[in-house]
């Protein structure tokens, strides 16, 4: 078995991770092995992120006729952690844009558990997520990736890294940056990366 289909096997759809989260959470736990009182407040954070995202964030008219129209299925692999704040804003609406479309199958994994297929998809030479993988659903053909975060934060974020900012500084104006775009950066970019590869 390839790592895709193995990767395949083991993911969740996004109501099995949000449970398998809240799980974790019930016993001081998150995923991977790291279960500091510094991870645990990171994720209790994105919890109340994605929370969010999944009562306010709508997809726009037009990125939903764009996703009515993809013909031929699609397969999304999806590696992500629960203490990622990158992953709080976007997975949530990565799965509402699959659930847009009857052709896009999505699958989240999580990347301590799938590492050999993480470290084909770095990022600098880093294993950045959330890291979107689209497949051909028939062929397994690699159509395109995504990832960690749209161009605009990558942006910021580099500059701050290069200008020697701490990262808690980094994460907070990045944070306060996904607050303000509401999610649009990112379903913008799946858009226009989807629009590409219809055209």
């Amino acid at each position: 078995m390839n790592m895709i289909d193995k990767a395949i096997e083991n993911s969740m759809s996004y109501t099995e991770y949000r449970e398998l989260i809240d799980r974790l959470r019930a016993n001081n736990k998150t995923t991977g092995d790291n279960h500091s009182e510094d991870m645990l407040n990171y994720t209790d954070l994105n919890i109340a992120r994605m929370n969010k995202w999944d009562k306010r964030f709508v997809l726009d008219a037009d990125v939903q006729t764009l996703l009515k129209n993809i013909e031929k299925k699609e397969t999304w692999i999806v590696l992500t952690e629960a203490w990622c704040g990158d992953a709080a804003h976007s997975v949530p609406v990565m799965s509402k844009m699959a659930d847009a479309s009857e052709n896009i199958d999505l699958h989240l994994v999580l990347r301590d558990e799938n590492l050999e297929l993480m470290d084909k998809y770095l990022t600098n030479g880093g294993r950045s997520i959330p890291k979107l993988i689209r497949l051909d659903a028939e062929t397994g053909e690699e159509l395109s990736t995504w990832g960690p975060r749209p161009k605009e934060s990558q942006d910021l974020f580099t500059r701050m890294k290069k200008e020697g900012f701490e990262k808690a500084d980094i994460n907070k104006d990045l944070q306060l940056w996904y607050a303000r775009n509401s999610g649009k950066a990112i379903e913008q970019e799946l858009a226009q990366m989807l629009s590409y590869q219809l055209t």
